[in-house]
């Protein structure tokens, strides 16, 4: 039977020309908002709510709004909240996540078998349904409004996440372990000489996520700072500002927040995003 070369070369050629076809308006879904939003944000004409997509007029008055002196919304305070609790949770997470993924991939010891369904049991519950507890139990430790409460928050819960780092750790050999040991290494040394400089995709993977959470975070920094505008992280600072008598004056500044708070992810994930991928792929191969 002959073999129609030319019939499946067109239904080839069909078929990928429809795969860019959808791949290209999947990403125009995607890319409008942040398109719209980085135009709204300098666009002059007040309003919310406008009938056209491209401003009639460019300004920088929004942005400049955002980083004066303005007391009752002072987003470099915010910002500068924002980015200490971040590193701040973001150095604490890596070290406990890290630490305790190396631990539970290559330590034997009782109990470890339960400890690890345990953990993957909770952490298919979502966080915020034990915010409630968390805020009182930072209220009996007259802990509430404060940063480092939402350090402590972001912190304790990370030991959590370590599934994927040990995967990671899983796909190095233990081999290499077993050498160091004959030559005399301490579990310490083989641990942050020899695992860690192997480790640097999944190390930027946690880190990444460990900064990422706090920095988007909403609903337990809402509830723990309260009403004290001072400390409040960008997120409740922008939400702030979208009150019913402000919302039409001050959405192009939000939208301008919205703009400045994406940078430092964005420029992380440009720079990072070779390790983080490796992070990934590496960690889900064994679990």
């Amino acid at each position: 039977m002959p073999i129609n070369v030319k019939g499946d070369n067109m239904k080839s050629k069909k078929s990928g020309w429809l795969s860019n076809v959808l791949l290209l308006m999947t990403a125009a879904l995607w890319t409008f908002p942040i398109f719209w939003i980085v135009l709204t944000s300098f666009r002059s004409e007040g309003g919310q709510f406008v009938s056209y997509i491209l401003p009639k007029s460019f300004t920088l008055k929004h942005y400049q709004f955002l980083f004066s002196n303005n007391s009752s919304y002072p987003f470099v305070r915010w910002f500068t909240n924002t980015l200490i609790v971040s590193i701040a949770s973001c150095i604490l997470s890596t070290l406990i996540t890290v630490s305790m993924a190396y631990s539970l991939s290559r330590l034997r010891f009782k109990l470890r078998e339960k400890f690890l369904k345990l953990a993957l049991v909770l952490n298919m519950f979502p966080g915020f349904m034990s915010m409630i507890a968390i805020y009182y139990l930072l209220k009996a430790l007259n802990l509430t409004q404060s940063l480092f409460a939402l350090v402590l928050v972001y912190s304790s819960g990370a030991a959590l996440a370590f599934y994927i780092a040990k995967g990671f750790f899983d796909t190095i050999p233990l081999s290499l372990d077993e050498s160091a040991m004959i030559d005399g290494a301490s579990k310490f040394h083989i641990f942050t000489r020899i695992t860690i400089p192997l480790s640097k995709p999944i190390i930027v993977y946690t880190a990444l996520q460990a900064f990422i959470s706090p920095w988007m975070d909403f609903i337990f920094a809402k509830i723990i700072m309260g009403d004290k505008v001072d400390h409040y992280t960008v997120a409740i600072g922008l939400y702030s500002m979208m009150t019913r008598d402000n919302a039409d004056y001050l959405f192009m500044a939000f939208t301008a927040g919205c703009v400045l708070i994406a940078v430092p992810i964005t420029v992380l994930f440009i720079y990072l995003q070779k390790y983080y991928v490796e992070g990934i792929t590496g960690g889900a191969v064994k679990g």
